[in-house]
C-alpha cells in the first residue's frame, strides 16, 4: 500500500480507522493525496466541465469527502470500483450536502440522491449496478439539468454505447 510511504504515522492511523460514503493532486483533511481529472457531464443544457479526485482505492474510497468543506461548483470525487454492483453511500462525518451520481461502465447515469443530508448512516442506493460514483456539490445536478440517461465522459468509462433514456 503506497499510503504507508507518503502519510505521516498519525494521519494513516486516522485514514484507517475511519469508513465514510463520500472522497486532486489534492492533499486532504487527513494528508490522503488524491489525483485530480477533468470529466464532462452532458446534459439537454449543454457540457459541464468538472476537475474530481479519483478514489480508485478501499481506503480512498472508505474515507471519501469526510470531514472536508463544502465543494465549488466545479469540483467533485469519482469513486471507480473494478466492476459493476448494486452500491449505497452514506453521509457519515461528511459535513455538507452533496449530490451522489451513479454511473454504469458506459458513464451513464443511473441514478441522482440530491441533496443528501449531512453527517447521516442514510444509505442512499444506486438502484442499479455500478462501477463509478460522482459527487459533487448538493444540487449541482439540478442546476445543470442531469438526470438518469446522461453522460458523464471520463476515460475511466467506455463512453462508445448509447446511454438508454
Amino acid at each position: 500500500m503506497t499510503i504507508a510511504r507518503s502519510l505521516p504515522v498519525a494521519a494513516l492511523i486516522t485514514t484507517l480507522l475511519f469508513t465514510g460514503a463520500c472522497a486532486q493532486d489534492a492533499v486532504t483533511g487527513a494528508g490522503q493525496s488524491l489525483p485530480v481529472e477533468r470529466l464532462r457531464v452532458v446534459t439537454d443544457k449543454g457540457s459541464f466541465a468538472f476537475d474530481v479526485e479519483i478514489a480508485d482505492e478501499d481506503h480512498e474510497r472508505q474515507r471519501g469527502m469526510m470531514y472536508r468543506p463544502p465543494l465549488a461548483d466545479d469540483r467533485g470525487m469519482l469513486f471507480q470500483y473494478p466492476e459493476a454492483a448494486e452500491r449505497g453511500f452514506w453521509m457519515r462525518n461528511t459535513p455538507s450536502s452533496l449530490d451522489i451520481v451513479y454511473l454504469d461502465p458506459q458513464g451513464c447515469i443511473i441514478s441522482i440522491a440530491a441533496h443528501t443530508t449531512p453527517n447521516t448512516d442514510t444509505t442512499y442506493p444506486s438502484r442499479g449496478a455500478a462501477n463509478g460514483v460522482l459527487e459533487v456539490r448538493a444540487g449541482r445536478m439540478g442546476e445543470i439539468g442531469a438526470q438518469p440517461g446522461d453522460r458523464v465522459h471520463h476515460p475511466f468509462f467506455d463512453t462508445e454505447a448509447p446511454c438508454d433514456r
